[in-house]
């Protein structure tokens, strides 16, 4: 309880906080470079509120808003969930490899490292090969509506000290975690990235999608930077398209353990 509680305390500081301004870059925007780990660990495995059980590890929902925090999902939507986790538990996508889709990969049990320039913001997340190029100052055509990425297409602006990233043309091939709360091709995602102190970022991430949910909905959580000498990602390579998850997602008497439930 006391863990769950510091998380919140953290969580409302980090909203709150306006006194702390970042190191700039050469252009002048606020200097997000360096190495971060996810400080929302439990979320890989539940995006909401999920007890500690054999190989998953609990913790509170990263959901904000609404304030029940729960995923506003449209009637027809946890009967497909449910349906996945009892008949299709194996099909997580970065289980197999693929790239975890936004907003996932800023949770996932994996660190990634950002590098800047003038106009563009890199992400570099060590696991499966995947990057993020994200143009700051880009106001030419964006990709049509039906060619559709596992992580979409990303296109940033600044406001203030925050770095705000619109996401479309996801292939709604992904899932926000293990429990299989799933996406679907026409969802829209804003992140925003804030530093609110030396070694930490502030995410939010506000998800919108009229085919699945029934309002749009907001995660929030920090990020930690890296501050060991020398410290450098190191490459968590994977074949897109692994088939052996069920020989390691399953306890002792063989039954599958999938988000708690």
């Amino acid at each position: 309880m006391k863990t769950w509680l510091c998380f919140f305390a953290v969580a409302a500081m980090a909203a709150g906080q306006t006194a702390y301004k970042a190191p700039r870059t050469s252009d002048g925007k606020p200097d997000l470079s360096g190495i971060w780990f996810t400080q929302a660990f439990a979320a890989a495995w539940d995006i909401e509120e999920h007890p500690t059980l054999p190989n998953i590890v609990g913790g509170p929902s990263i959901i904000v808003d609404p304030p029940d925090k729960k995923i506003p999902y449209q009637a027809w939507a946890p009967a497909k969930r449910k349906d996945l986790i009892e008949n299709h538990a194996f099909d997580d996508p970065q289980a197999h490899c693929y790239p975890s889709g936004i907003p996932r990969v800023a949770y996932a049990p994996f660190g990634f490292e950002i590098t800047q320039s003038p106009g563009l913001v890199v992400m570099m997340p060590e696991n499966f090969h995947m990057y993020r190029i994200i143009p700051t100052n880009d106001n030419s055509p964006r990709l049509p509506a039906g060619m559709k990425l596992f992580n979409g297409e990303s296109r940033g602006h600044w406001e203030g000290e925050t770095l705000v990233v619109d996401v479309t043309n996801q292939n709604g091939r992904t899932w926000l975690d293990m429990a299989a709360n799933f996406t679907t091709d026409t969802l829209h995602v804003v992140e925003r990235y804030t530093r609110i102190a030396d070694g930490t970022l502030h995410y939010e991430a506000t998800l919108d999608d009229p085919a699945l949910y029934t309002r749009p909905w907001t995660m929030a959580f920090n990020i930690r930077r890296e501050t060991k000498p020398g410290y450098e990602i190191l490459e968590f390579a994977c074949w897109e398209g692994e088939r052996d998850l069920a020989h390691y997602t399953q306890d002792q008497g063989g039954t599958q353990k999938v988000g708690g439930k």
